[in-house]
């Protein structure tokens, strides 16, 4: 019994590596590649991120504000960055601060001190700025 199970845990580890999966009807699929990113705006799809989880410091009188002097409170003071240099480069997401914080590619890690952005909200910010992070 021991052995059929490595058996069967092998032959699905296989199938998976040969880019196949399991469908809901219980039939093997090709697995297909995630979708392309869709257009992404600043208004619907960034500021909600924003507003949710970076207001509480980077907004007038915060912390956030006082320490870097990024604030988030609309496009203009996030594209104007902090008092050390921009936080976005329009096309870019590699080099722009605000992905590499919030992704944890630095010393420090934002939002400091709280629950990490989802896998989807750094993908959405990663999108935008690498679509040119206009104000849409």
């Amino acid at each position: 019994m021991r052995n059929r199970s490595r058996f069967t845990l092998w032959s699905i580890g296989a199938l998976l590596g040969m880019g196949l999966t399991l469908t809901a009807d219980s039939g093997w699929a090709a697995a297909t590649a995630p979708a392309p990113a869709g257009r992404v705006t600043f208004s619907e799809d960034v500021f909600p991120i924003l507003q949710n989880r970076c207001l509480e410091c980077h907004k007038t009188g915060a912390p956030g504000v006082a320490f870097s002097g990024l604030n988030l409170e609309n496009y203009e003071g996030l594209m104007r960055g902090t008092r050390f240099g921009p936080v976005v480069i329009p096309g870019n997401a590699m080099v722009s601060n605000l992905n590499v914080l919030v992704e944890g590619r630095a010393g420090i890690r934002m939002p400091h001190n709280r629950k990490r952005l989802t896998t989807c909200e750094i993908e959405i910010l990663r999108n935008w700025v690498n679509q040119g992070a206009k104000n849409d």
